[in-house]
């Protein structure tokens, strides 16, 4: 009944969640809906939906489904996020036998041995017999009583790492998924880049062509030639990165969905078929803190940190043991479970330490540092999750504004384009200032979809910055996440 009572108690701290974030808003002043773009991919004008909560799929709100499908084979296959999903059974199962200290240890075992005794000794067998044989079945039961909160402590220790290894998997799925979404955005926006400067590449060298024929006509000068020269040598030298970055993107796609790059899928992407979601979510930073799986994970890490002070104090503390054995011995096999064979016995056993050089002592200081620690890391992941998201919202309106820019340089140079097309048709501009017009609208295509592809890269970090709605998975945000994987 003592052991009883006094086991009501656990050394160490109890755990306290951290309180959440004292701030109300990532930025000083309301965010106004972006600039629209008409007509254009990534041109679309977005607010802030408010208080609202994130749907777990957000992939799908970019209306494409060859980037569904990219999504779906790589929650199927990814490799990273597989070895996760085996990182938290495993910290799963260390839990369930961290928890099996809380019950009596039972164990059975049956023993066959043959003796030879010393003619001096007195011999052991009530038949005086020097020669025998002994056969011993027996049940032996153990039990600690968790007095000061040891196996608890314990316990609530491995709950918290399996906590952490929940989160880190969940982490891996959003860094995943996001990964896969800008990889999309950013094939589509290379292959646009690779075309534009192709383009580039022919115009220059028809006017190169041109300006030769005039030099050996004495129209135009070896100054201008050579000018037009280096730009297309510039033009050229821009080619080989753009399609070493579209293969890159390609592996790096295959190794995404689990593929090898040979078995690259074949679709490409075009910012075109992607649609710039209206409406974003914007959780409160007091509801941030609950939904980023980075924050849970260094929450849960926190709360492993506060156990394993408990665990090291009641190490300080004494230990009890009970024991007991029950069996039978007799020389034939055939008499083992006879009467008068059988015996048992009882015992209880307490031990504590009494010195040992400062160790424990100083290794609970150690677990409280620890815990300090941990503190400070919590903290900071909190102030991380915040600037993320506040940077995230920066980009979101400054890269609207820097869209309606480059739009406006490229409805310019189009502008001149088709002015230069008409004049040269009309007879009033020669074949060379077309290509310059030409020339010039190319390369505000360049940055225009470079400009595009920020806006489509700027939602998806929104996304990831606020969670990525895990909770909103079935899969995901269930109870027994463990059990569900290992099902998997």
């Amino acid at each position: 009944m003592a052991l009883l009572l006094v086991g009501a108690c656990a050394a160490g701290p109890d755990f306290k969640t951290p309180a959440p974030p004292s701030v109300s808003a990532y930025v000083a002043r309301r965010l106004p809906a972006t600039a629209a773009v008409p007509a254009i991919a990534g041109g679309a004008a977005q607010r802030i939906a408010g208080e609202t909560d994130l749907p777990g799929d957000w992939w799908t709100l970019f209306h494409s489904q060859p980037l569904n499908d990219l999504i779906a084979q790589a929650l199927k296959a990814n490799p990273d996020l597989k070895a996760a999903q085996a990182a938290l059974r495993q910290a799963h199962e260390t839990t369930l036998a961290q928890r099996g200290a809380f019950f009596p240890a039972v164990t059975a075992g049956f023993t066959a041995n043959r003796f030879r005794q010393s003619g001096d000794l007195a011999p052991t067998p009530a038949t005086n017999a020097l020669q025998y044989s002994l056969f011993t079945p027996q049940v032996s039961v153990s039990y600690a009583p968790d007095v000061f909160g040891l196996t608890r402590r314990t316990v609530e220790g491995a709950r918290a790492q399996e906590e952490a290894s929940r989160f880190q998997m969940l982490a891996a799925d959003l860094t995943l998924t996001t990964n896969v979404a800008n990889a999309a955005i950013q094939d589509a926006s290379i292959n646009a880049q690779i075309d534009a400067t192709r383009q580039l590449i022919e115009i220059n060298s028809k006017m190169i062509e041109i300006l030769r024929l005039q030099v050996s006509k004495g129209y135009a000068g070896g100054l201008d030639l050579a000018a037009q020269e280096s730009q297309l040598a510039q033009a050229r030298a821009a080619l080989p990165p753009l399609l070493k970055q579209s293969a890159q993107q390609q592996d790096l796609i295959a190794v995404l969905t689990g593929r090898f790059p040979v078995e690259t899928p074949e679709s490409r992407f075009t910012l075109e078929s992607l649609t710039l979601p209206a409406d974003l979510p914007l959780s409160l930073p007091s509801t941030l803190v609950t939904q980023r799986p980075d924050v849970r994970q260094a929450q849960a890490n926190l709360h492993a940190a506060s156990a394993a002070i408990g665990v090291a104090a009641a190490n300080r503390l004494p230990n009890f043991q009970l024991t007991g054995d029950a069996g039978s011995s007799a020389l034939t096999i055939g008499r083992v479970f006879h009467s008068g064979t059988g015996f048992w016995d009882l015992g209880a056993a307490v031990t504590t330490p009494i010195f040992q050089g400062g160790a424990l002592l100083h290794q609970e200081r150690a677990a409280k540092a620890a815990y300090q620690q941990s503190a400070e890391q919590y903290r900071g992941t909190v102030l991380t999750a915040v600037q993320n998201v506040a940077d995230t919202l920066a980009a979101i309106e400054q890269d609207a504004e820097g869209l309606k820019a480059t739009s406006a340089a490229a409805d310019a140079a189009k502008t001149t384009l088709d002015l230069s097309q008409r004049q040269y048709r009309a007879g009033y501009a020669s074949y060379l200032s077309l290509l310059s017009a030409e020339q010039a609208y190319q390369q505000a295509r360049i940055g225009l979809v470079q400009a595009q592809a920020a806006r489509f890269a700027d939602t998806v970090a929104l996304y990831q910055a606020l969670g990525g709605g895990w909770w909103r998975r079935p899969e995901l945000s269930g109870a027994d996440i463990a059990k569900d994987a290992n099902a998997n």
